[in-house]
This record gives structure tokens, C-alpha cells and sequence, in this order.
């Protein structure tokens, strides 16, 4: 079955394994943008510059009969600071379109699949080499985008390799990961199903008050509150508007964008 195959680790491997090959042939190919026909990646760009200027365009809040609850106390993300951790990192996009977009702070991104890391690096050496035969006299943007092997579920306790488990990050980023988690089946090192256990492990990555930005074709906004909300460590503060669209009476989205905040 198609679900369970994009739940495994092989899956994962052999796409980036293609995709690290055609990539070395051609370097324009940078491989999948995971949700692009949504253009899901600009929309969390735009939502964290939002994020790092509140005062000009507040995240919209949730929909619902009650109003929402206040978000916590957080200071504004600082572009020259703000730290972020791609969980489940594919290809590096985002975290490359971060420093595109004036974002110079700490950037690392993970993923389980050695392929996927080495893919992620060899996009932004192609990068970095297409501005230097460009002659663009800029500082590398890229060269302290940093990219490492890591499995949160199974090595978390040990934390984010050259980081330790005590790290603390401004925030957390998720585009489709928890979907593959989702589909897995698999367990984390506590022995909890893996889906249940992710969101514990995604709150204590975070510094108090800081965001889980979380993209999902796989859940919607209810069901991904359900995931992430009940533990009482996160909560829902903002969301991505996406184009809707309407069957049988009821009115939906393709994917789903929500930003939590970690409370305590």
C-alpha cells in the first residue's frame, strides 16, 4: 500500500538517493519541494516574516465559535537571530529560502536519511557555485546552513548531532515530516507509537514561547490540534490561509499550515 511504503525509511532513501543522482547530472534539478502546488513554502516564509514584524500583519487567528485563547508571552522573531531546526529536512529548501530571505541566524536541518543529508548539502554547494560563476560579490549566504543525520523519534534523548539534548530553538519547522511519521507505524525510543510520541519531542526542542510551524496534507486543523495540543506543553496561535475550496456542502483545504506555541 502507497501509505505504508511513505512511512518507511527504504522509501525515503531510494527518492533521495534518485534525486542526489539527478542532481549531480543536472544542478538545476534541486529535486521535490514537498507541497509546491500549494506553494506551501512561500506561505510559511511569508507567515515567519509576518511573525518577525507582528505589528504589521498579525497571524490571523483561529476559526471557531469561542474566541481563541491568548497566545503566551514571546518576543518577535529576530531575523539576525532566530534560531530554527528543519525536522526532516529532504532537499534543504526551506532552510535555504530562509537565507534568502535575510534570515542569518542558526539554521539546521535534519532528516533520518543519510541521502536526504547529502542531497540537502550538495544543493547548496550548486547554489553557492551558480552565485560565485555569477560573479555576485555577496558573502556566502549558504555556507553555515548546516545539515546532519539525525532521527528525532529513536535519537532524541541525545539531541541534534554537535548540539546536545539541551538545546533550545526558536523554532521548529515541519513541512510533511509528521505525515511520513504518521504513515510509519513505527515506535519511538520510549516504545510509544511514533505519532503520539512527536509532539513531546517537538515541544522539548522548543525555548519556552518558542513556534512549531507544521504542514500537513495528511490531517486537518482539528485533527492536527489533537495531535500536538493535548500534552498542554503546545498551543495553537496562528495558521496559513490557503486556497479552499468546496464538495458536498462542506468547505476544505488541500493541506494544512498551523503554528504552535511551546507554554510550558
Amino acid at each position: 500500500m502507497v501509505a505504508a511504503k511513505l512511512g518507511t525509511k527504504q522509501y525515503w532513501d531510494d527518492l533521495y538517493t534518485t534525486e542526489l543522482t539527478n542532481h549531480v547530472a543536472n544542478p538545476s534539478d534541486e529535486g521535490t519541494v514537498w507541497f509546491d502546488d500549494s506553494d506551501a513554502e512561500a506561505k510559511m516564509l511569508a507567515f515567519l516574516a509576518a511573525a518577525a514584524n507582528p505589528a504589521a500583519q498579525p497571524p490571523p487567528p483561529p476559526p471557531g465559535p469561542d474566541p481563541p485563547p491568548p497566545p503566551p508571552p514571546s518576543r518577535p522573531l529576530d531575523k539576525a537571530t532566530t534560531t530554527f531546526l528543519d525536522l526532516g529536512c529532504g532537499n534543504g529548501s526551506l532552510l535555504l529560502g530562509l537565507r534568502d530571505a535575510g534570515w542569518r541566524g542558526r539554521l539546521l536541518g535534519v532528516d533520518y536519511s543519510e541521502q536526504s543529508v547529502a542531497l540537502a548539502r550538495r544543493v547548496a554547494e550548486s547554489r553557492r557555485a551558480a552565485a560565485a560563476a555569477a560573479g555576485e560579490a555577496v558573502a556566502d549566504p549558504y555556507g553555515d546552513v548546516e545539515f546532519r543525520v539525525w532521527d528525532v523519534l529513536l535519537d532524541g534523548a541525545a539531541g541534534p548531532p554537535g548540539y546536545g539534548a539541551g538545546a533550545a530553538w526558536d523554532v521548529v519547522l515541519d513541512k510533511g515530516t509528521f505525515d511520513a511519521v504518521s504513515l510509519s507505524g513505527g515506535r519511538d525510543a520510549g516504545g510509544r507509537p511514533a505519532c503520539e510520541g512527536y509532539g513531546a519531542r517537538v515541544a522539548g526542542l522548543l525555548r519556552p514561547g518558542g513556534l512549531f510551524l507544521v504542514t500537513s496534507c495528511n490531517w486537518t486543523e482539528e485533527e492536527l490540534c489533537g495531535w500536538f495540543e493535548p500534552g498542554g506543553a503546545l498551543r495553537r496561535v496562528g495558521r496559513v490561509e490557503y486556497r479552499s475550496f468546496s464538495f458536498g456542502g462542506a468547505k476544505g483545504q488541500t493541506i494544512t499550515t498551523l503554528c504552535f506555541a511551546r507554554v510550558r
